[in-house]
Formats: structure tokens, sequence, C-alpha cells
């Protein structure tokens, strides 16, 4: 039996996730957040990171990086927008994005 994939979320259950991630936004339906890093290892440590995560989740963003600039964005495409699914890989970023700032310190 397979595990069911996560449907679209609603333009209020996505306005209610955004309120709790405050530096994501939706772009072109999806949830979309840049990163700025110290530099291009802490960047790419940080995708190597999110990469892990993803793979755990079987869910994976479209990422964009140039030196210490990670763009990301994130929508389920058989579902045709944003689940919990991004939502929550969302969260997962942010948790590591933390950290990582916390160890550089």
């Amino acid at each position: 039996m397979s595990t069911p994939r996560p449907t679209k979320l609603s333009e209020t259950e996505i306005a209610t996730a955004l309120a709790k991630l405050p530096d994501w936004k939706l772009v072109s339906g999806k949830l979309h957040r840049e990163y700025k890093f110290a530099d291009f290892v802490a960047a790419f440590g940080f995708m190597t990171g999110a990469a892990l995560i993803a793979q755990a989740m079987d869910h994976h963003p479209e990422w964009f990086n140039v030196w210490n600039k990670v763009e990301i964005d994130l929508a389920t495409h058989d579902a045709g927008g944003v689940t919990a699914l991004d939502v929550k890989l969302a969260h997962s970023m942010e948790e590591l994005a933390g950290r990582q700032a916390r160890a550089s310190k």
C-alpha cells in the first residue's frame, strides 16, 4: 500500500503557514526564500544538510546557488501547488539555517 501524496493547500492555509515562516513568501505559486550565508562553503553546507532532510522526506526543492546565496522554491508538482509537505520542508530548512548561524558565531 502506497503512502497518499499530500493535497494542495488553500490560499488561507498557505497564508496561515506563511505567518509562521516570516522570511518566506508565495511567488509564482511556490513557497520562496532567499538565504545569504557568510561565504560559499557556508551556503554549500546548508544545501548539503537540506539535501539530506529533503531526501529523507522524499521531497526535493528547486534551488539555485551563487557564492553565498541560496534561492529556494517549494511546491509539490504532482499536487499542482503548495502542500503541507512543502511547509514542513520550509520549517526544516529554517531550523537548519538557524543551527548553522548559531554554530558560526
